[in-house]
């Protein structure tokens, strides 16, 4: 016979007035978490109380009820409405939603109740967020309803536009929530999900990798031609802008170069017009002109503007304050911030007055150009007084010679004076019908990409037949990033050596014999190596094989991350749980490998870096393991304190490691040799201390 399924019954709900409300003290939470009973009042005046409160039944000592109720199960809630009433903003009888609970222990609701309390996932938030985006709510109103700041809702705002299958991916694990914030930048879904699939497949899926795509066809905002005409400028044209919300972006990256390179030529080009005003015949100008751009040209000899007597005194002043300042702090191990700062004000102003306005003939300027661009940080730069060979006066010229005089020379100035100045942008023709079908042109960028990509295989199969060129390539690679911090020229090697940062300062870290080693061995190489990068190649394949492969160890070294972080089931750390796991696990076979020991390598326990740390049980487990039962009985009855200086008294020359410091597979031999002996004298045994009297000297506390 099939037995019956047994019917539950739910606990009845009624509404009790809040003053026969009393706060349980049976309610598990003691520690403050999550928003303020200041913020959970203010919500419950927005939105009234959304989640009734779960009490019990006041009784007196026979069993009968007393018309109260306690509330072991929504405490904040209570306090919330306590907090109302007394700003009178409530009234004291005002009709409390309830579910009245009979039997049972009231701890089990308390803690049952924020158990199976499930915290929202990210992604349900930024969805919520934008859908009250869409009812109309601006992002201060859902900042000021929900206590986050404005910042936080246009965050995830943003990431609520991400594209939906990415969505997907990031709610099934599987990308952090930091990929997903990578992929905020742009709001292009198709490009986001092209970049996801081919960082997915390829393991380039960093966040800085993820932008880097995102945003490889755009100009950051730091550029210099940015910087010049303003990126104001820019977005009043009409163009795009990518930011990242949750990075520093300098400003963030504009999307339409071609745009940027018309208003930059636009605005060279009006620079150019107020310079033509002064006689000259040409004007060339560029973004950046090639090195060695002068080269075949005559520079005129200008004279700077003549100082005025006001700036010859001021000169004059500041060069003495300068040098008294520099007399006075001369012995200084260090300027003063203002006496630092000052010195710079004087420098920057001398610099303006040695770079004065040049006075040039004006015969000369009517047959001179100037070369108009910008500098690296976006300022005009203008370089004048420039002459073409073709635009000298030849040996042969009417006006020069035995018959030329002053007069000639006057009316060829004259003359050319009304000329126009010809402004052209360099790379560009001035007359297209001058344009030769023969002429050498400049290589098309689609071409040079597609004849370097030949180039690239070619290059991989030769490498790849080379294992000696290629282990110092990859070496040069290494050295680059672990000793040329600042280094230009790069690498063509898309092989990259980071290394990670401690999310925590260990007590003892920098101090510990490993630093030490580290550090040492850093500065010997650092000292062998030459200064310039430029160097560096020719400097490693001076060195013999063993050097190479030493140096190669050091710069490998650093990108050894073994360092437990938290991750939670959202991913919103910087990796998943699951990378965590992974990296621990090859960290282990990478010191099984090594043959890691700790305690050689100079690791104690003490009250800093552990015992201190721990809970008394710990305490005593490691006293356990290393010493055995007798001494972790003869310091079980101490303060914590004092315990933990105890056991690191105890523990010291022993061996003993914690977990996470253990040889996963192997045992220490030390541990082992550390059981077998003796306590220290002033321990007795179990049997000593039970065969001492009360009366005898030599009977010690173990913690005095």
């Amino acid at each position: 016979m099939t037995k019956a399924v047994e019917k539950i019954t739910l606990s009845p709900s009624r509404d009790i007035p809040f003053n026969k409300l009393v706060l349980s003290q049976s309610n598990v939470r003691r520690v403050k978490a999550g928003i303020s009973i200041e913020q959970l009042a203010e919500s419950i005046v927005q939105r009234t109380l959304l989640q009734s409160l779960n009490v019990r039944a006041v009784v007196d000592a026979e069993g009968n009820q007393t018309g109260m109720f306690e509330v072991p199960a929504g405490g904040r809630r209570y306090r919330a409405l306590e907090l109302l009433v007394k700003q009178k903003r409530m009234a004291k009888t005002q009709a409390v939603p309830c579910v009245v609970r009979e039997g049972g222990i009231a701890e089990d609701d308390s803690l049952a109740e924020n158990d199976e309390r499930i915290g929202l996932h990210p992604l349900d938030q930024f969805r919520a967020f934008q859908t009250l985006s869409g009812a109309g709510m601006s992002e201060e109103d859902i900042a000021a309803r929900h206590f986050v700041t404005p910042a936080v809702v246009k965050q995830r705002l943003r990431l609520a536009s991400v594209s939906p299958k990415l969505h997907d991916v990031y709610a099934e694990d599987g990308m952090t929530l930091e990929q997903l914030m990578a992929f905020s930048v742009t709001a292009d879904h198709a490009r986001q999900e092209q970049v996801w699939e081919n960082v997915s497949r390829s393991g380039y899926d960093e966040p800085y990798q993820i932008r880097r795509m995102l945003t490889e066809n755009t100009v950051r905002a730091s550029d210099r031609r940015v910087q010049f005409i303003g990126l104001d400028a820019y977005e009043q044209a009409g163009g795009g802008v990518l930011r990242d919300l949750f990075e520093h972006d300098d400003g963030g990256w504009l999307q339409d170069v071609s745009l940027l390179d018309r208003l930059v030529t636009g605005k060279l080009k009006a620079e150019a017009e107020t310079i033509a005003a002064e006689g000259w015949k040409w004007i060339s100008l560029a973004v950046e002109f090639p090195y060695g751009h002068t080269e075949g040209l005559r520079e005129l000899e200008g004279k700077p503007v003549d100082l005025s007597p006001e700036e010859q005194t001021t000169i004059d002043a500041l060069n003495a304050e300068q040098a008294k300042l520099e007399s006075d702090y001369q012995n200084a191990d260090e300027l003063p911030d203002e006496v630092d700062e000052r010195l710079g004000e004087i420098e920057a102003v001398l610099a303006a007055f040695e770079h004065r306005p040049m006075i040039y003939d004006p015969a000369e300027i009517a047959r001179a150009g100037v070369f108009v661009s910008m500098d690296s940080e976006g300022r005009l730069s203008v370089d004048r007084g420039y002459v073409r060979p073709e635009d000298e006066l030849s040996a042969d010229d009417p006006d020069v010679g035995q018959d030329s005089d002053a007069k000639s020379i006057d009316r060829k100035a004259a003359d050319t004076s009304v000329q126009r100045t010809v402004i052209a942008v360099a790379g560009a023709a001035t007359d297209p019908e001058e344009d030769d079908e023969d002429a050498t042109k400049p290589l098309p960028d689609r071409l040079i990409t597609e004849l370097t990509a030949h180039r690239t295989l070619a290059l991989r199969d030769a490498l790849a037949e080379n294992p000696a060129i290629a282990f110092q390539a990859v070496l040069h690679n290494f050295v680059l990033t672990a000793f040329y911090r600042f280094a230009s020229s790069g690498s063509c090697l898309e092989i990259g050596l980071r290394t990670p940062t401690f999310p925590a300062q260990a007590p003892g870290l920098r101090e510990s014999a490993s630093a030490k080693a580290v550090e040492a061995r850093h500065e010997s190489w650092k000292a062998r190596l030459p200064k310039g990068e430029n160097d560096l190649w020719d400097a490693l394949t001076a060195l013999d094989g063993a050097a190479q492969a030493s140096l190669f160890a050091h710069c490998a070294s650093f990108a050894v991350n073994a360092v437990h972080e938290p991750a939670n089931r959202y991913n919103q750390g910087r990796v998943s749980a699951h990378g965590v796991r992974t990296r621990l696990d090859q960290a282990d076979v990478l010191a099984r490998a090594v043959i890691l020991d700790m305690v050689q390598a100079g690791w104690r326990p003490s009250v800093d870096n552990y015992l201190g740390r721990v809970t008394k049980p710990r305490i005593l487990e490691a006293v356990r393991e290393a010493k055995g039962e007798s001494s972790a009985q003869l310091i079980d009855h101490l303060k914590k304190a004092d315990m933990a200086k105890e056991a690191e008294r105890l523990l010291d020359g022993a061996g003993w490691l914690p977990e996470p410091l253990r040889l996963v597979g192997a045992t220490s031999s030390s541990m082992e040799e550390s059981e077998a002996g003796p306590l220290p004298e002033f321990l007795a045994d179990d049997e000593d201390r039970d065969n001492a009297g009360d009366d005898d000297p030599q009977q010690l506390d173990a913690a005095e």
